[in-house]
């Protein structure tokens, strides 16, 4: 097929590249055999080489072994971003195991849902979320729970303090619990080797953040997760001298690719930031002076809010990807001024690993976009009744094809058939593409609006709705109306000191946009719901508009 995003890469990003069918788990030992005193994490100050995070994660597959994980077993992590998750992680693939990243923050009914659908029978976890780990061993096909502190991986002060919490953590936890450093503690046995899974094999199963339903479990295989990070890397021009700063939490499938998976590709140094404070992520900049970062527009939304953000020295900043949301011009403006780096707006999905198409680093950057296809990626856009490939410009459902596909959805055929067609995955992305390559998103499928005939895209109306002085963050959904079917609702979250009236909102809106396009209501909150990454729960915002079923009367 033509592909005109080509003439528009970086000087030394290829149009091609060739992606090793290797397991996982190779990215770190190789990355540790070339270099291994270079670091390799650095957490609250403390840093581990590659060659210190190798043996750790040999250990801890050795010790999986002996507690009888077996290739195959689902091994879940329910941890924060700390050198114990990428440890885990390469552990359990070294093991031969698929590895299922969980959210800490996640209800019980949501983690037990995902651990009962997996059927993982080992849970690797620390002391704050013991008790959690605990009740859900009884209510799920969990056999064992492997426990290791934060605490160890801090330097003297920090460790002192923290592991005295952690103990008393552990104490009213309950248990029975295997200490992570009982497999720690143990060299692996003579001959032993990384189990050699095939390429083609599970790797990771992470579970969709529910935007548009139910979470489903996402199979991603070894040679796709490799293929994204060599992706990644080419793109941003990644090499050993790099630090990218993880904030974002590794157990998604965005920060676990770029944060984690390509800079160990690349043989450089993670920065682990475990929770998003905006002070604490200009702090560890300024302190530890990432060349990369990568975030979601919330984030720079609560940076620009700061009054006293000038006082930081954010100037290592070389490029900071922007993701899961659209970025509006004046942040993306504001904090490029600041900082002298580029930020880089992209798209992906879990299905596809993570991202798969950007703005180049260096190249140009259009307004609105969310660049080009990486190397090795295929884009089209297809209209929605027919399914027809569309010209530039038109608008249609966001369709891809490449190395980074997921195998499928977990026990769910139907869904799978659905959404890879012929090789090609449908996002459920609504969207464009210019003649350049260029494709611009424009709102998902399930979240378009029809206002008495007439389509509208949310993000279209937040667009409008941010360019308001006192708006902060603002989301809009459709909601019932029994003469147009749909009515726009607005929900608006001013900015700290800001006022402003629904007739305000409403009529600086009516200024801007065709009459049908404009918010039939809205409402104040003090905050948004957001997924774990910092997306805006429109499903949410539907749901709670939903009228309530009529309570049936007694006889």
């Amino acid at each position: 097929m033509e592909r005109p995003w080509l003439r528009h890469y970086d000087d030394g990003v290829p149009p091609t590249l060739t992606f090793p069918r290797v397991p996982l788990h190779r990215l770190l030992d190789e990355s540790a055999g070339r270099h291994p005193d270079r670091p390799c994490t650095l957490f609250f100050g403390r840093t581990l080489s590659y060659a210190r995070v190798k043996t750790l994660s040999d250990r801890v597959a050795a010790g999986l072994a002996r507690l009888g994980v077996r290739p195959g077993d689902r091994v879940a992590l329910l941890l924060p971003n700390a050198p114990l998750f990428v440890i885990a992680y390469y552990g359990a693939l070294k093991a031969g195991a698929v590895v299922q990243p969980m959210n800490p923050l996640a209800s019980q009914h949501e983690l037990a849902a995902q651990l009962r659908d997996s059927g993982a029978e080992t849970l690797i976890t620390i002391p704050l979320f013991a008790a959690a780990a605990a009740a859900l061993r009884e209510r799920t096909r969990v056999q064992r729970v492997v426990v290791g502190g934060l605490a160890d991986w801090m330097p003297l002060p920090l460790r002192l303090a923290i592991g005295l919490r952690e103990r008393m953590q552990l104490r009213t936890a309950g248990g029975p619990f295997v200490p992570l450093r009982n497999l720690l503690a143990a060299p692996p046995p003579p001959g032993f080797a990384p189990a050699d899974m095939p390429p083609g094999s599970l790797a990771v199963l992470l579970y969709s953040g529910g935007t548009t339903g139910a979470a489903k479990g996402i199979m991603l295989s070894h040679c796709a997760c490799v293929a994204n990070a060599h992706q990644l890397r080419a793109w941003a021009g990644l090499s050993a001298d790099d630090r990218v700063l993880a904030v974002l939490p590794l157990f998604h499938g965005y920060g676990m690719s770029v944060n984690m998976n390509a800079a160990l590709l690349a043989g450089g140094a993670i920065v682990l930031v475990p929770r998003f404070s905006p002070r604490e992520v200009l702090r560890a900049i300024q302190r530890w002076r990432p060349t990369f970062f990568t975030g979601v527009p919330t984030m720079f939304v609560a940076f620009a809010n700061l009054p006293d953000i000038g006082r930081y020295d954010l100037s290592s900043l070389q490029g900071i990807f922007v993701g899961a949301a659209p970025l509006t011009a004046p942040i993306k403006e504001a904090f490029e001024r600041k900082t002298g780096g580029r930020m880089i707006e992209g798209y992906g999905l879990t299905e596809a690993v993570t991202a798969i198409m950007a703005n180049p680093l260096r190249g140009a950057h259009k307004v609105g976009s969310v660049g080009i296809p990486f190397p090795g990626v295929d884009v089209k856009i297809i209209g929605l009744d027919d399914g027809r490939e569309l010209p530039p410009g038109e608008q249609g459902e966001i369709a891809l094809r490449g190395p980074t596909l997921m195998l499928g959805y977990y026990n769910r055929h139907a869904e799978t058939q659905a959404a890879i067609v012929d090789g090609w995955l449908h996002t459920g992305d609504i969207g464009s593409m210019d003649e350049d390559g260029y494709c611009y998103v424009t709102d998902r499928k399930k979240d378009l609006i029809i206002v008495g005939g007439f389509n509208v895209f949310p993000c279209e109306v937040e667009e409008v709705l941010h360019a308001h002085p006192a708006v902060k963050e603002g989301a809009v959904v459709g909601v019932p109306d029994d003469y147009a079917g749909e009515r726009i609702k607005a929900f608006v979250v001013l900015r700290e000191g800001a006022a402003a009236d629904e007739a305000e909102i409403l009529a600086f809106m009516r200024e801007r946009l065709t009459r049908y396009k404009v918010p039939a209501c809205v409402e104040f909150r003090a905050e948004l719901p957001k997924s774990m990454i910092g997306k805006v729960l429109r499903r949410s915002l539907r749901e709670q508009e939903q009228p309530s079923e009529p309570l049936a009367q007694s006889v």
